[in-house]
């Protein structure tokens, strides 16, 4: 059996991360990089009858929480991990050169830092023939994750760090294939694209950060790519490092009445509403925060919510309680305290309305609230660009007088629209759609920014 064939990706589309089970051949499996809701790596383990035996982490992740000792306290997985990350839980740390016998397949660690100081890649070898390498946050396809997590004073040092270790993995064989954690959809990578995957040979020939000629070009090439990320993130690495809470059975949602839901309002807890967008237009509780409920669902909770803020979701009857607690307790996200029952048809206050337009019909100035490469890439002339993850801190930034706020889609533009309505703004419409349909729609040319 190839080894291809023993490896099963199981990918987070919403936040972008691929973990790894990897069949070894004699029921055991090693996970790599498992996330907290281990809910498709049980599945694809016991659709293969396998059991997890080793849980190995790249690094101290700052964008979801480790399975890991979840893992060891349920099958009894041993925890492999840098040494030098310092974790206070019980595992089997490794440092560079260290390896571990599979059972007839070999990892070997190999310190790779750049995107965390104690980064690990791990080197898997059949006999001593080099197979794959995991390689986290350290080289990934077309490019090389971000080096700005730990702050302005620590960005050069990482960078030229993450140079050194990607210099380092460009001397395995070409044929070793590349299997990376971080990839398109990720806060923590910059290029777009489906493939998750690669090899040696692949990167050294298509990675601009690979044919970089000196460490000074890297740098420049690297941060040039690095935008913004979820504020979350400066609380997950830590909490990582101290071991993420065992979950015992099914997270559960409990129902609250009208009057609950007030009384919590009115104590601080938001109100998080996961509808559709044409559903939160028709209708939402003044004040509601709306998250439309996808793949992106989680990173947006985790950057617009307090994390010290109890949690009231609102939603339809069709949408699963267990997409919107799973991807939450992913990201640390655990202060979810119950939903309103029966939905807005329970609820018997007053509803706050928020005018839908589609691309033919904007008549008022365009606030794009995308992330700025995508406003650079493209945007309704003389539009106003103000981040949604900087909303929360700064609404009075977002200019006065009536605006048609936008995204790619829809479903940002109306979080945005709720953010500043709870501001106390009441002369939004969201466009339904984004720029390239308004573009379609009128026969106008987007502006784009060098």
């Amino acid at each position: 059996m190839g080894i291809e064939a023993q490896l099963v990706p199981l990918v987070d589309e919403g936040l972008g991360n691929s973990a790894w089970l990897l069949d070894v051949g004699d029921g055991r499996a090693l996970a790599v990089d498992p996330p907290r809701d281990l809910r498709a790596l049980r599945t694809a383990a016991a659709r293969r009858g396998l059991s997890v035996a080793w849980a190995a982490d790249t690094h101290l992740h700052a964008d979801f929480l480790t399975g890991a000792v979840q893992l060891a306290a349920d099958d009894g997985a041993q925890i492999l991990a840098s040494a030098a990350g310092m974790r206070m839980f019980e595992h089997r740390g490794l440092a560079d050169g260290d390896e571990v016998d599979l059972g007839g397949l070999t990892l070997r660690a190999l310190a790779t830092p750049g995107h965390t100081d104690e980064h690990l890649s791990f080197l898997l070898l059949d006999g001593r023939t080099p197979v794959g390498v995991f390689t986290g946050g350290s080289l990934i396809v077309g490019s090389a994750a971000r080096t700005d997590l730990l702050g302005d004073n620590r960005t050069l040092e990482l960078t030229r760090a993450q140079y050194a270790s990607l210099q380092r993995l460009a001397t395995l064989p070409d044929a070793t294939h590349v299997w990376p954690t971080h990839g398109a959809g990720s806060f923590c990578s910059a290029p777009p694209g489906a493939e998750r995957t690669s090899t040696i040979g692949a990167e050294k020939t298509t990675n601009p950060l690979l044919a970089a000629p000196d460490a000074d070009t890297f740098v420049q090439r690297l941060l040039s790519t690095l935008g913004s990320y979820p504020a979350y993130f400066a609380r997950l690495a830590e909490i990582n490092r101290r071991g993420p809470a065992l979950i015992h059975g099914r997270p559960q949602l409990p129902g609250l009445s009208a009057d609950e839901v007030r009384r919590l309002a009115a104590d601080g807890a938001a109100i998080v509403d996961v509808r559709p967008v044409v559903d939160v237009a028709a209708g939402h509780i003044p004040g509601a925060i709306a998250i439309p409920l996808r793949a992106q669902f989680a990173t947006w909770l985790g950057w617009l919510i307090r994390p010290d803020a109890p949690i009231v979701v609102v939603r339809n009857a069709d949408q699963d309680p267990a997409h919107i607690l799973w991807p939450a307790l992913n990201i640390g996200v655990d202060r979810i305290v119950g939903e309103l029952a029966g939905g807005m048809p329970s609820w018997t206050g007053s509803v706050t309305t928020t005018r839908l337009v589609r691309p033919q019909e904007v008549d008022a100035p365009a606030l794009d609230i995308r992330q700025a490469g995508e406003y650079t890439a493209g945007h309704l002339p003389g539009a106003t660009h103000l981040e949604l993850g900087s909303l929360l801190a700064e609404p009075d930034a977002a200019p006065d007088g009536p605006a048609v706020v936008m995204c790619g889609h829809g479903e940002r533009a109306m979080t945005a629209a709720t953010l500043l309505e709870h501001a106390g703004r009441h002369d939004l419409s969201v466009l339904v759609g984004g720029p390239g349909d308004w573009a379609a729609a009128t026969g106008n040319t987007l502006q784009v920014d060098q």
